[in-house]
């Protein structure tokens, strides 16, 4: 983990946020001795998110296809 001083992290804002992503988190110094950590938020998955096989809305599903699709996802674990 890297330590960028104050004047160094505002001037390479972009480089320190890539590498808080990358590795999790950098510490800024400031002149006066205080320390801080900067880390990514992480994004908290929507509970309407679904992993699984993509469905074409454009065709005319039956019940049966649903029910397979479900049974399919299921069994990979999604």
């Amino acid at each position: 983990m890297n330590v960028y001083t104050y004047s160094e992290a505002r001037r390479r804002l972009s480089d320190v946020l890539n590498e808080a992503e990358r590795y999790g988190e950098v510490r800024i110094k400031r002149r006066d001795g205080g320390e801080f950590v900067l880390r990514p938020v992480r994004r908290e998955a929507s509970p309407f998110e679904a992993a699984g096989p993509a469905v074409d809305t454009r065709q005319s599903l039956s019940k049966k296809d649903i029910v397979d699709a479900v049974r399919a996802g299921r069994e990979r674990g999604y």
